[in-house]
């Protein structure tokens, strides 16, 4: 898979843009603040229905315009494919693929897999367990459809459980019939995450090793209520009476955590800085290989500003492993013209580079 075109109006300081890219390595050259993440962005939005930066879908317009939009075509299994979204101001997000309207927005995520890394990666190690959560749900829903419905549902079941303990409802046949819809949801997660992490962590591991080059070993485990007392619904009687003093539910998938250790240390308390940013790198390596292997696509690779605070020895390393065969097209973002004309030059094949300045696009020559 690979996106041959994409067309932007209005989106962040993109007021208008329209690029034709590579099948290989596209770069992205231009001081911060210039507008290279934000068509990372809308590459993103194209795939996941939102931002990944968090704002809002009013919050992605340019300011003072009253809509955005974004067109993207594809070519998907040798097929030709297109998507389009966008809003007007004050009404709701619509997302099409060949010009229909998805029903459910939950229908899109997996078919146009993408994988980014940013510098906010190494919040996967620094902060709270919903970065982790996220990152779980995010892999797994890209090549399970069931897992994002199970997600879905558990998530309405779960705000229906906390109202009724902010209410300090004391009924046992309405907690009963909520949590038996919770319950079925959060075994279908808890088994999901359990069979995806072996896998998931043996391949972050071997891109760890590859990364950092010092024999270190790195892996990825689940904590979660559920490996101690797979029963949820003895886990909820349990913890009733404490949910009820603190109005809200503390026992269940949305409390799971992933735990990252550097030969066999937490690596939130004891990794330095160029492990954090290799662990990090192979968390994402990773995701893009089980989403490859999973779904029988390449996905779209977004690197942002990857090369910030890495030493040359580990660049080289990372510029050797996205050469790879295994790797399709390949979306990078920097200050320095000088790695993404190594990256340009090791990767061979179809390349392009634009220069990015204040949302403007200009292509040139990559390698002189």
């Amino acid at each position: 898979m690979y996106l041959k075109s994409l067309s932007i109006t209005n989106f962040k300081n993109i007021s208008d843009a329209r690029l034709e890219f590579s099948r290989g390595v596209n770069g992205l050259l231009g001081n911060n603040g210039m507008g290279k993440s934000n068509l990372l962005d809308a590459i993103y939005f194209l795939s996941f229905c939102k931002s990944f930066t968090g704002l809002t879908d009013q919050g992605v317009m340019c300011r003072d315009s009253d809509f955005f939009s974004l067109h993207g075509q594809y070519e998907r299994h040798g097929v030709e494919e297109d998507v389009s979204a966008g809003m007007n101001r004050g009404k709701r997000k619509v997302v099409k693929r060949k010009g229909k309207e998805y029903d459910r927005l939950s229908q899109h995520i997996g078919v146009f897999p993408a994988v980014l890394v940013a510098p906010r990666d190494i919040e996967l190690i620094t902060g709270p367990g919903e970065e982790r959560r996220r990152l779980m749900d995010m892999v797994i829903s890209q090549s399970d459809a069931t897992y994002l419905d199970a997600l879905i549902r558990y998530g309405r079941s779960l705000e229906q459980r906390n109202k009724l303990l902010r209410a300090h409802v004391v009924d046992h046949h309405l907690y009963e019939a909520i949590e038996m819809s919770l319950v079925m949801a959060a075994q279908r997660i808890h088994e999901k995450r359990r069979e995806w992490l072996p896998e998931y962590s043996e391949l972050m591991s071997n891109y760890y090793e590859a990364i950092s080059g010092n024999g270190e070993r790195a892996a990825v485990n689940l904590r979660s209520h559920q490996n101690e007392e797979p029963d949820l619904m003895k886990l909820l009687d349990g913890a009733r009476r404490h949910d009820e003093a603190v109005g809200y539910t503390s026992v269940g998938p949305h409390r799971d955590d992933l735990i990252i250790t550097v030969d066999g240390l937490d690596a939130r308390r004891s990794a330095s800085q160029g492990q954090c940013k290799s662990v990090t790198l192979g968390m994402r390596l990773a995701q893009y290989d089980f989403l490859r292997e999973s779904t029988g696509l390449r996905p779209l690779f977004l690197l942002d500003d990857i090369f910030d605070k890495l030493d040359s020895t580990r660049v080289q390393r990372i510029v050797e492993i996205v050469k790879s065969d295994k790797f399709g097209q390949i979306f990078i973002t920097d200050t320095n013209r000088d790695h993404l004309d190594n990256i340009l030059r090791e990767s061979g094949g179809d390349r392009a580079m634009w220069h990015v300045e204040k949302g403007v696009f200009t292509p040139f020559d990559a390698v002189q």
